[in-house]
């Protein structure tokens, strides 16, 4: 996972995966993964935090969900 420190802080990418797949009919992590042309074990690392997605591939999910990738991914802070 990559990060930055800013101040003694350290910026993480978080995501809004889980609650857009739920927001969607409780679409399940194979049948996002399947539709982004990734396996279901990225999606799950992905929500979970274990794994930055490429740009193209954050895209791809923010498309999917009709959003924009800010609206699916965020910088927080530690």
């Amino acid at each position: 996972m990559s990060s930055e420190n800013i101040g003694n802080k350290q910026a993480r990418l978080g995501n809004n995966i889980r609650r857009l797949r739920f927001d969607a009919k409780e679409l399940s992590q194979l049948e996002l993964a399947n539709a982004v042309g990734v396996t279901r074990l990225t999606i799950h690392s992905i929500e979970t935090g274990k794994f930055n997605p490429s740009v193209s591939l954050a895209i791809r999910i923010a498309k999917y969900f009709g959003k924009q990738v800010e609206d699916v991914f965020y910088l927080y802070y530690e």
